[in-house]
């Protein structure tokens, strides 16, 4: 971004997209207007009526700062610390894997099985591995029938998710609680839904992720191990044993191990694969099994 010369709102957003696009950037024009619209404090949309200004020099030199990282290879939700799912804005670091639009079939599929219930009954709810909350949040959000008890391993995410959590007033109807797994849950809790994004690539997989999932986001977040089925497989006997009786089982997946993951639940004598939620390419990512017996 040459010195000493006129910066439009509208010269900026070209000149970092074409910049953004020479770094590789997968959505350069998104990326320049999330950046830019985050260095003046307005929204997105504001920037199409301000084409003609020029923002001051210090908002100025925050938006360089920016682009610059971003041409590094630093996720945009990470230098801008949110990002939206199912239309919701959840803060994120790099603490937390960064919210994605195939996560959001899961809690559609949660809030389409959940009119089902009874509208008197309180529906409980787990979230194994909520890193930022989005899942959990989403859903208090949604379903006010229902409390949510969201799980994660590591400390630091929970700090994030409980920032969410009071950000979107759910409070009350959210509970954290740092555990592997469902392991630190009373024996005697049990569940209507247990949702989960585990960790799904392999070792291998994750060699030849794009830089900035691979070196930015948290690797225990993404890489189960050699196979990619390790935390699942450990994951599907776990949630049987948690689901009340006609209760749901819903792991988003990746496409490579879709056809073990069925396997696995059909293994287990108390679930029954119910079906596959594919996602807008196509895939086949979220998982649903049901508990039988």
């Amino acid at each position: 971004m040459p010195p000493n010369e006129v910066w439009t709102v509208g010269r900026l957003l070209q000149w970092t997209t074409d910049y953004l696009k020479r770094h590789d950037a997968e959505s350069p024009r998104l990326d320049a207007e999330v950046l830019l619209a985050d260095s003046l404090q307005c929204r997105r949309i504001e920037l199409y009526t301000a084409f003609d200004q020029v923002p001051a020099a210090e908002k100025l030199a925050a938006f360089r700062d920016l682009v610059r990282r971003r041409a590094e290879g630093t996720p945009v939700a990470y230098l801008v610390g949110r990002r939206e799912f199912y239309s919701l804005s959840f803060a994120v670091s790099p603490a937390v894997l960064i919210p994605r639009p195939e996560t959001e079939f899961v809690v559609i599929a949660v809030l389409d099985l959940a009119k089902q219930n009874p509208r008197d009954r309180v529906i409980d709810i787990c979230d194994v591995g909520t890193g930022s909350g989005a899942i959990a949040v989403s859903l208090a959000k949604h379903l006010p029938a229902c409390r949510v008890l969201a799980l994660d391993v590591s400390v630091e995410a929970l700090q994030v998710a409980a920032g969410n959590v009071a950000s979107h007033s759910v409070s009350e109807r959210v509970e954290l609680l740092q555990s592997d797994l469902l392991a630190a849950v009373p024996a005697d809790r049990q569940f209507d839904f247990i949702v989960s994004n585990p960790p799904y690539v392999s070792e291998s997989e994750a060699e030849n992720l794009p830089a900035t999932v691979r070196d930015y986001e948290p690797r225990q977040a993404l890489v189960a191990g050699p196979m990619g089925t390790e935390i699942i497989r450990h994951l599907i006997p776990v949630a049987a044993g948690r689901l009340r009786v006609g209760g749901h089982l819903l792991m988003e997946v990746s496409p490579m191990i879709h056809d073990a993951v069925i396997e696995m639940i059909a293994a287990d004598e108390r679930l029954e694969p119910a079906s596959t939620i594919k996602d807008l390419s196509g895939l086949p990512r979220v998982v649903h099994a049901v508990r039988k017996v």
